[in-house]
């Protein structure tokens, strides 16, 4: 993470000088071959989910599971600090327009997943030999989800790193301010850090490849001086957890799928690399 930190900072800080190679064609700004950064961060919303629990003395799934995000409350230091830059749920991306209209980009969406303590929901299947009151077979039963039975979420976090295509068309032109929307499409992985205390187990917090997620997304991005840019999003993806560590165990595992929202906000620089002349 530190290292994020400080290529943002350095590409932030070198754009004011590197934004000077802008490319005109007549009164036109020529997108293709232009590098664009932005930081920024997201509220997310969660579709309720069964959640599968896998281990050596029990096997059970709670079904229609709630959560929620957990997004930092503001304060300067939390959000504009480098220090502590990925401490709030944050979107990170860099793109480059291989056509006029197109973009490849790579980035990466932190989210925050939060599993709702002392909600009721049903569980099926077993739990022997854990020296708990849980130990029995469950059918089809209601269980609170107390947090002496289960803690669960991923909150260093539920880290979706993809890589996007996207279309830009500018609908608007004020000179030194242009408006374009923007819509595309991702694939990518998720490497969450999933905090879980279960039953009588140790708490178990570590970085594991967890599964795959596909996304969509759509944008307005409002340039200034064809160098700086906000822009907002709406996105929204299907996540397939098939593989989540919950144990220090090998064998502590847990599975789940559901649909995700996000709304963003960020901010970044575009420019070119190399003038070109036309």
């Amino acid at each position: 993470m530190k290292t994020i930190v400080f290529l943002v900072s350095v590409l932030f800080t070198s754009s004011s000088a590197l934004a000077q190679n802008q490319t005109y064609f007549g009164d036109q700004l020529v997108r293709k071959g232009r590098f664009y950064i932005y930081w920024g961060w997201n509220r997310s919303v969660y579709t309720k989910s069964d959640i599968t629990f896998l281990g050596e003395d029990y096997d059970f799934t709670l079904s229609q599971v709630v959560a929620k995000d957990r997004q930092s409350k503001f304060k300067l230091q939390t959000y504009f600090s480098p220090s502590y830059l990925t401490i709030p749920q944050y979107n990170l991306r860099v793109g480059y327009f291989v056509k006029e209209h197109w973009t490849v980009s790579l980035g990466i969406d932190h989210m925050k997943y939060v599993m709702q303590n002392d909600q009721t929901v049903k569980m099926n299947g077993y739990i022997s030999h854990t020296e708990t009151k849980y130990d029995g077979t469950w059918e089809d039963k209601d269980i609170r989800l107390t947090t002496d039975f289960l803690k669960f979420e991923h909150t260093d976090g539920l880290n979706y790193a993809n890589l996007e295509i996207r279309r830009f068309d500018q609908v608007l032109n004020l000179n030194q301010v242009r408006i374009s929307l923007t819509e595309g499409v991702g694939y990518g992985i998720l490497y969450p850090r999933t905090n879980t205390t279960l039953l009588n187990h140790e708490r178990y917090d570590e970085f594991h490849y967890s599964g795959y997620g596909l996304s969509a997304v759509a944008g307005l991005r409002i340039s200034f001086f064809d160098r700086f840019f906000v822009q907002t999003e709406l996105k929204g993806g299907y996540i397939d957890l098939f593989d989540i560590r919950t144990t220090k165990s090998d064998r502590g595992r847990a599975k789940q799928k559901f649909y995700f929202g996000q709304s963003n906000i960020v901010f970044g620089t575009s420019h070119h690399f190399v003038r070109k002349n036309y």
